[in-house]
C-alpha cells in the first residue's frame, strides 16, 4: 500500500462533529488511519485489516455492496452492519478477507476519531525490454519524444532497459495528454501490440508523476541508466602501450554515447571527409545504430535517431553548425525529439571550432570530439562534454582518429570486432601514419584477408567517394567501399577496384598538369621546398582537390629525393602544407602569423607535418613568404620521415 497525502481528521457521517484540532494534533500518532483509495487503485493497493472509506453501490437482503475505488468492491454482510444504508451513502469499513475467487468481504466500523490518508495506485511496473504483444503493462520512465500525427499522439517513453512507442488517441490530429511534456517522468499503461515489426503500447492511461514520486523515479532511472550504459570489457585490437590512456578516454566516451541512446536522445556525427574520417565515422555509426535498434526494439529507429555528415573544412564551420542546429530545432518542433548529442570525429579540437560550439551552447547541446589534430584544449574543453585526443596524453597525430574510433565502436558493440579488424590499417595508411603499431595493424588486416595493396586501394576509394559525395552521407556506398556493414563481398571488391582506378587516373592527370610548374628551392636546413600555384596550374572542381593534389605531389617528391621535403600548394586565399622529415608545428605557425600579420586574417591548423591555412586574398604573398621563412628555420626530424620506411 502506498500512502501519499494525509487528509483531514474526522468522524464517520456528515452529522458527526469534527474533532477538536488541538486534541487531534496531540493524538495524531494514536488515531487509526482510514485510507481513501484513488479511483484507479486495485486490490494490490489494499491490506487485510486496514480501514477504508467506502460508498454503497447496492443494497440486498443479505447486506450492502460497497466501492473503495473503480476496481475494488465487496460485500458488507448484514451480520456485520451497524446501521441502515442506501445507495450513495458513505461509510468506513474494515477489509476482513480476500477470498480465493476474488470476492472481498468487509465489516462496518465506526471509529470515534481517525485520520485520512489518500492512496494512489501503485501499478506493477514492467520493463520495456521483455514486453511482448498482448501484454497488459505499465511502464515507468521518461518521455523522450512527443510527436503529433494525423491520428494519435505518439509518446516515446524510456526506462533503463529500452524505449517503447506509446500511441494515445484523443481525436484525429489532436494532442492527447497535453499536460505531458518531453522530460516528464510518467506512468503509462495499456496493451502491447505489434506495429510494423516494432512494439507499440496502446495507451489506456498516461500520468505525470507528482514531484516527490517523480524525483524518486528519476533517481532510479538515472542509476539504472548508468548501469546499462557501461561499455563492453574489451581490450584494444593490438597491444600498444601508447594507446592505453587513450583507451580509457574512449571507454568514458562509449559510456556517454550508450547512455545518450538509452535516454532517447538523437546523435549527430560530423567527420572529416577523407579516408581517416570515414574509417572513424563508419564503425561508430554501425555500433551506435545497432545499439539504438536494440534499445528501441524498432528496426527503423536508427533512421530517426542517428545522422552522419561529412565536413569539408578541417574544423566545424559556421555553415555546418547552422545547418545542424536548424535540423535539430526542426526535429524538436516537428517530431517532439530531444535536441541531439553532437559527436565530432577527426575534427573539432581547435580554436577554430569554438564559434560553432558557442552557437550550440545557446541550446545546451552536448558535444564530444575524437580527433588527432593538434588541439587547443584550453579553448575547446569548456565547451565539450568529452574530448579524446592523443596529444592530451603526450602522443601525436600518428594515432589516427580511425584507429581510435574502431576501439570506440567495439566498446559500444563488441560483436563488430571481426568486421572491423582491417579498418585501423586502412585509416593509418590513408593518413600516412608512422605509428609504431602500424605493422601490427597491417598484420591484423592480413589475417582478415586484406594485403597492403588492398588496404591502400580501399583508402583511395574512400577518398574518391568522399570527394564526389561532398556534403552527403553516402552510407551504402561508403560502407560497401570500406567493407563494413556490406552484404556483398564481390560488390565490395568490384567497387574498390573501380573507384581506386579512377582515383589513380585522375591523380596522374593532375600531376601531369602541375609538374612543369612546380617551383623548387633548397633551404639552409637541407630540406627541399616545393611550391605550386594550384589556382593557375591544377584542374579545378574535380578530383583530386587542392589538399589531395598537394599530398600526391609531396609524396612524389619524397620518393624522388629521399630527403626531408616541404610542399606548399596554394590558391588565392589558402595554402595546403605537407612536410616529411621536418617538424613544422603548423598550429604554432598559424599563431605566429596572426601576431605578425594581423591584417591577413590567418586561420587554420593541422598536425606537425600536415595542415591548411586560410588568409585574406590580397595578403597571399606576405603570408606565403612568412611561412617559407619559418619553414627555413624548422627542425629536421628523422622521426617524422617516411624515407626510413622507404629505405627498409
Amino acid at each position: 500500500m502506498s500512502e501519499n497525502t494525509a487528509g483531514d481528521s474526522g468522524t464517520r457521517g456528515d452529522s458527526s462533529p469534527e474533532p477538536d484540532a488541538d486534541a487531534a494534533e496531540g493524538a495524531a500518532d494514536d488515531r487509526p488511519t482510514v485510507y481513501d483509495l484513488a479511483p484507479d487503485c486495485t486490490l494490490e493497493d489494499t491490506d487485510v485489516d486496514a480501514l477504508y472509506h467506502a460508498e454503497v453501490n447496492g443494497v440486498v437482503d443479505y447486506g450492502v455492496f460497497v466501492d473503495l475505488s473503480d476496481a475494488v468492491s465487496g460485500l458488507v454482510h448484514e451480520s456485520n452492519l451497524d446501521g441502515d444504508y442506501a445507495v450513495g451513502d458513505r461509510l468506513i469499513v474494515r477489509l476482513t478477507e480476500v477470498k480465493e475467487n476474488g470476492d472481498v468481504a468487509f465489516d462496518d466500523v465506526d471509529p470515534d476519531d481517525y485520520r485520512t490518508e489518500t492512496v494512489a495506485h501503485e501499478p506493477a511496473v514492467s520493463r520495456v525490454r521483455g514486453l511482448a504483444p498482448g501484454d497488459e503493462a505499465t511502464v515507468e520512465g521518461e518521455v523522450v519524444q512527443a510527436k503529433q500525427t494525423g491520428g494519435p499522439t505518439i509518446f516515446a517513453v524510456a526506462d533503463a532497459s529500452g524505449v517503447v512507442s506509446c500511441a494515445a488517441f484523443e481525436s484525429a490530429g489532436v494532442r492527447a495528454y497535453p499536460e505531458v511534456e518531453v522530460g516528464d517522468m510518467v506512468h503509462v499503461s495499456g496493451t502491447i501490440e505489434s506495429r510494423e515489426d516494432a512494439l507499440q503500447l496502446e495507451v489506456d492511461s498516461l500520468k505525470r508523476l507528482p514531484d516527490g514520486r517523480a524525483a524518486e523515479a528519476r533517481e532510479r532511472f538515472e542509476a539504472a541508466l548508468d548501469e546499462r550504459a557501461e561499455p563492453a570489457d574489451v581490450d584494444p585490437l593490438v597491444e600498444w602501450e601508447a594507446f592505453e590512456p587513450i583507451h580509457e578516454d574512449l571507454r568514458d566516451l562509449a559510456r556517454l554515447l550508450r547512455r545518450t541512446v538509452l535516454a532517447g536522445r538523437p546523435i549527430r556525427v560530423r567527420h572529416h571527409a577523407d579516408g581517416d574520417g570515414m574509417c572513424a565515422a563508419i564503425p561508430v555509426q554501425l555500433a551506435v545504430e545497432n545499439f539504438v535498434r536494440e534499445v528501441h526494439g524498432d528496426p527503423d529507429a536508427p533512421r530517426h535517431l542517428f545522422k552522419r555528415l561529412p565536413s569539408k573544412a578541417p574544423y566545424y564551420e559556421m555553415e555546418d553548425v547552422t545547418r545542424d542546429l536548424n535540423f535539430a530545432l526542426e526535429g524538436r518542433a516537428r517530431h517532439g525529439q530531444k535536441l541531439p548529442f553532437l559527436l565530432m570525429l577527426d575534427n573539432g579540437s581547435t580554436e577554430e571550432d569554438v564559434p560553432a560550439y558557442e552557437n550550440l551552447a545557446h541550446y545546451d547541446i552536448p558535444i564530444a570530439a575524437v580527433d588527432h589534430h593538434h588541439p587547443d584544449p584550453e579553448a575547446v574543453e569548456p565547451l565539450l562534454d568529452a574530448h579524446v585526443n592523443p596529444y592530451l596524453h603526450g602522443e601525436d597525430y600518428r594515432v589516427t582518429t580511425g584507429m581510435m574510433c574502431v576501439e570506440l565502436a567495439r566498446l559500444i558493440d563488441p560483436s563488430l570486432t571481426e568486421e572491423l579488424e582491417h579498418v585501423p590499417a586502412v585509416a593509418g595508411l590513408s593518413d600516412r601514419s608512422k605509428a609504431e603499431a602500424m605493422d601490427d595493424y597491417v598484420a591484423l588486416a592480413e589475417g582478415a584477408g586484406y594485403d597492403e595493396s588492398d588496404l591502400l586501394d580501399i583508402g583511395e576509394a574512400l577518398d574518391y567517394a568522399a570527394h564526389w559525395l561532398r556534403y552527403s552521407e553516402g552510407k551504402t556506398l561508403v560502407n560497401d567501399a570500406l567493407n563494413v556493414g556490406c552484404d556483398d563481398e564481390e560488390r565490395h571488391e568490384e567497387l574498390v577496384e573501380f573507384l581506386s582506378e579512377r582515383a589513380e587516373r585522375d591523380v596522374e592527370r593532375q600531376l601531369d598538369a602541375v609538374d612543369d610548374h612546380v617551383e623548387h628551392e633548397r633551404l639552409a636546413s637541407g630540406a627541399h621546398l616545393y611550391r605550386i600555384d594550384l589556382d593557375e596550374y591544377a584542374h579545378r572542381f574535380t578530383y583530386p582537390a587542392p589538399g589531395k593534389t598537394t599530398g600526391e605531389l609531396h609524396d612524389e617528391k619524397v620518393t624522388e629525393t629521399g630527403d626531408p621535403v616541404i610542399t606548399i600548394g596554394y590558391g588565392p586565399d589558402f595554402c595546403v602544407l605537407r612536410s616529411d622529415g621536418v617538424r613544422l608545428d603548423i598550429p604554432n605557425m598559424v599563431t605566429e602569423l596572426n601576431e605578425e600579420l594581423p591584417e591577413a586574417g590567418v586561420s587554420g591548423g593541422g598536425h606537425l607535418v600536415v595542415g591548411s591555412i586560410k588568409f585574406v586574398k590580397g595578403r597571399r604573398s606576405e603570408v606565403i613568404e612568412a611561412l617559407v621563412e619559418k619553414m627555413a628555420g624548422a627542425e629536421i626530424d628523422e622521426a617524422l620521415s617516411s624515407t626510413i620506411a622507404l629505405d627498409d
